[in-house]
């Protein structure tokens, strides 16, 4: 599924099960949640702080499509093409970081 999918398919999720989209300052609460839930499996799976048993079964790909679900239908109700906006960032991103990444002395041990 490509990102143009992807969007289209919330739409269809949210018009077939949703009634309608929340609106934007909800939905923007509630990615903020989802990217809080992320941290949290991260920080206690994969940093310094110990993993709490209840936190174990957790499933970060789960989480993470939770938070790219509510990007999606952000950036469906905003009239955002991220098929287009993820392609001129990432072209931003390649020009701009290309040497600043392959000259840091912190990354290139």
């Amino acid at each position: 599924m490509n990102i143009d999918n992807a969007q289209q398919a919330v739409d269809q999720w949210i018009k077939n099960h949703g009634v309608r989209y929340f609106d934007e300052l909800t939905n923007m609460a509630q990615l903020t949640e989802e990217v809080g839930e992320v941290a949290r499996i991260i920080a206690r799976r994969y940093g310094e702080q110990s993993e709490k048993e209840s936190d174990k079964e957790k499933d970060l790909g789960e989480e993470l499509a939770d938070v790219l679900f509510v990007v999606l239908c952000l950036a469906n109700q905003t009239g955002v093409d991220l098929t287009s906006a993820f392609a001129k960032k990432l072209e931003i991103k390649t020009k701009r970081d290309h040497d600043r990444h392959h000259n840091n002395p912190k990354i290139n041990q």
